[in-house]
């Protein structure tokens, strides 16, 4: 598989007549190694609808502000292992929502929930879309991006689109999206990451002025009107 990936990554190179890269650090990337100039359009967002605790409280009986949440695919590469390993040492009433599904094989998944079953305050709740996802993102008190490798998270875009208060690795591709608007650890540092955990859920002030600021920011920074507006200028050039 990886064969096939870099001998697209050569074609690429080679026969496009542009290349969009979602971050910087893939832009450096092509740059570095192929001496490849590419166009940098990263992903966008729009402003959404906040909506309350419904279904989330009928099928998990999960209340506004009283969850950290992971969104996405559950695979090693997320930081799932330095997340439930970092929470259960966290002193919280707060539970941990896991909400994704597996990818290509159950393997790691369970071996997350595995890690994860003698703690009852985390749950899995499996692959969620529509109005149970925007639930999710509206009422979660912390959203939590512990990754090793990303492109361009566009869970972290949406997350701080509803308000979230986020924690998320030092990964230039998640700390180039945040700046100073999130709480920041070092990648794969458990510790560190329990730290975090424990600072956000003993100072709710904190975690309120993120709160404030988020959405704002990350609407104005990446703004799909924006990014549709220069990709169409990329085509038409």
């Amino acid at each position: 598989a990886s064969t096939y990936i870099m001998m697209g990554e050569k074609c690429a190179v080679k026969h496009a007549d542009e290349i969009i890269v979602l971050s910087k650090g893939v832009q450096d990337y092509f740059r570095e190694k192929y001496g490849r100039e590419t166009r940098f359009i990263p992903n966008g967002v729009n402003r959404p609808v906040i909506r309350e605790a419904n279904i989330i409280k009928y099928k998990f009986g999960l209340e506004k502000d009283d969850y950290i949440l992971y969104l996405g695919r559950l695979v090693p590469e997320k930081g799932l292992r330095y997340l439930v390993e970092a929470f259960k040492n966290v002193n919280t009433n707060k539970k941990l929502v896991i909400a994704g599904g597996s990818s290509d094989t159950d393997e790691f998944a369970n071996e997350i929930k595995e890690m994860a079953k003698d703690d009852d305050r985390i749950i899995f709740t499996g692959f969620v879309q529509g109005e149970e996802l925007d639930e999710l993102y509206s009422n979660s008190y912390v959203y939590t991006l512990p990754s090793d490798l990303e492109g361009m998270p566009l869970s972290l875009l949406e997350a701080m689109s509803y308000g979230n208060c986020c924690l998320v690795s030092d990964i230039d591709e998640c700390a180039s999206v945040v700046e100073d608007k999130a709480l920041v650890f070092e990648k794969s540092n458990v510790e560190q990451l329990k730290e975090r955990l424990q600072e956000a859920c003993n100072k709710p002030e904190m975690v309120a002025g993120y709160k404030k600021a988020a959405a704002d920011f990350i609407c104005e920074k990446y703004s799909w009107d924006d990014v549709v507006e220069k990709t169409m200028e990329l085509y038409r050039g």
